[in-house]
């Protein structure tokens, strides 16, 4: 109980401290995963949208490829960019292995599919005499997509909020695209498992007390974002 309570102590202090190794993996991480997010979140909602409002051969083999997806585990996309993007791989000559620039393919493509589900969940369960109203008016395909927005904002705000929950705790494909380096490419997720393999409890249990908190605040975030408080 000591061990865990001294730890919990020095773990606290070097927060306090404002040690500049903690807070430049906790840059690194937010930087990365709200990157990846946006990236996601400016392919998916578009996406999501279009297949939501039409209708189309294959719909429901896609949806169902995008429930499949966002199940994926994440060292199964560690796996594909690994190759994609290794010397032998199709993308190697950019050399983009082991760079900020991996881990946010690796993070935006695991969020993307949970982007476009939560979209087209949100569009589907809309007032039904939305669209119908829409296009009555004349309103052209593209010019849904505004409405549509405005409708569903914090619907969908909370279909982003949750992609970038799930790329700051992402941990697999963060280890084997960006390869952990120290001061290019370590998160925090990827630090604390270094770092308690090392034998550096303390490190590695104040980025877990910083992971914590930024779970924390994107819970609390969803919480504020549901209709009973969105009014």
């Amino acid at each position: 109980m000591n061990y865990f309570t001294d730890a919990l102590v020095g773990a606290i202090q070097l927060l306090l401290q404002f040690n500049p190794e903690v807070y430049f993996i906790v840059w690194t991480s937010l930087k990365i995963a709200l990157i990846a997010t946006a990236l996601a979140a400016s392919l998916a909602i578009p996406a999501g949208i279009y297949i939501a409002i039409n209708e189309f051969i294959g719909k429901r083999l896609l949806l169902q490829l995008l429930n499949t997806l966002m199940a994926m585990p994440t060292v199964m996309i560690g796996l594909i960019f690994y190759g994609l993007l290794s010397r032998r791989g199709i993308f190697g000559d950019y050399g983009l292995l082991y760079t900020e620039t991996a881990l946010i393919l690796g993070e935006a493509s695991l969020i993307l599919p949970i982007i476009i589900n939560m979209t087209v969940v949100a569009v589907q369960s809309a007032d039904n005499r939305l669209l119908p109203t829409l296009k009555s008016l004349g309103a052209k395909q593209a010019q849904l997509v505004l409405p549509l927005l405005t409708e569903l904002r914090y619907v969908i705000l909370a279909a982003i909020i949750t992609g970038f929950g799930r790329a700051i705790g992402e941990v697999g494909a963060a280890m084997m695209l960006g390869g952990n380096i120290h001061g290019v490419t370590r998160t925090m997720t990827t630090a604390i498992a270094l770092e308690t393999s090392k034998g550096d409890f303390v490190l590695g249990l104040a980025l877990g007390i910083v992971l914590l908190s930024v779970a924390f605040g994107v819970n609390f975030i969803l919480q504020q974002l549901t209709p009973e408080n969105s009014h």
